[in-house]
């Protein structure tokens, strides 16, 4: 599930490549209980910025490399999670995303497409659609695509992540700015 650690909270407003943030969807104040009685917490859990990514997760936990991310993929297809069972190409998406919650999509094999239905979250990853804080100050994205922090530094201003997309069926990797909230999922030590 995706971490719901909410040390603070800050509305979308707020926003830095260097001093940690705590953000809920579609919540616009500093209220710590406020936030936690949202549906949007209670279903997505936070975003953070990168800085507070990197200590959000507890001890034991930790918040996975760009290489760990990797690793995962390519285990996954490998290991024949692509929706149409091939072992080549990046057509994981559907494999790790949630049953219920994504738009829908026509795209074959997309993440919103509710054909291939056997390898629906196969993986158990449980991928939710969560949206983003953009890094202009902005939520968006919620029912279209999830996205997720790496620990790695892409350059200065930004790190590597993850995005899974109702209308594609691969994971997307990119450089992400900083400042900008997404979901954290935490690795056991």
């Amino acid at each position: 599930e995706n971490l719901a650690y909410l040390p603070s909270v800050v509305g979308p407003g707020t926003g830095s490549n260097s001093t940690a943030y705590y953000y809920v969807y579609g919540y616009d104040g500093t209220n710590v209980t406020a936030a936690k009685g949202t549906t949007n917490y209670n279903k997505y859990g936070v975003l953070y910025n990168w800085p507070a990514a990197l200590t959000a997760c507890p001890e034991g936990w930790h918040l996975p490399s760009d290489a760990e991310w990797t690793q995962l993929e390519e285990y996954l297809i490998a290991n024949g999670y692509n929706y149409d069972g091939t072992t080549t190409g990046n057509k994981i998406a559907k494999s790790m995303a949630n049953y219920s919650g994504w738009n829908t999509s026509s795209t074959v094999g997309a993440v919103g497409n509710t054909d291939y239905p056997e390898y629906r979250n196969k993986s158990g990853f449980t991928a939710l659609p969560g949206g983003y804080r953009s890094s202009n100050g902005t939520f968006i994205n919620i029912g279209n695509n999830g996205y997720w922090w790496s620990s790695t530094q892409n350059n200065t201003n930004l790190a590597w992540s993850r995005t899974l997309s109702y209308f594609y069926s691969n994971v997307f990797r990119s450089g992400s700015y900083k400042e900008s909230g997404y979901s954290v999922r935490c690795v056991r030590d």
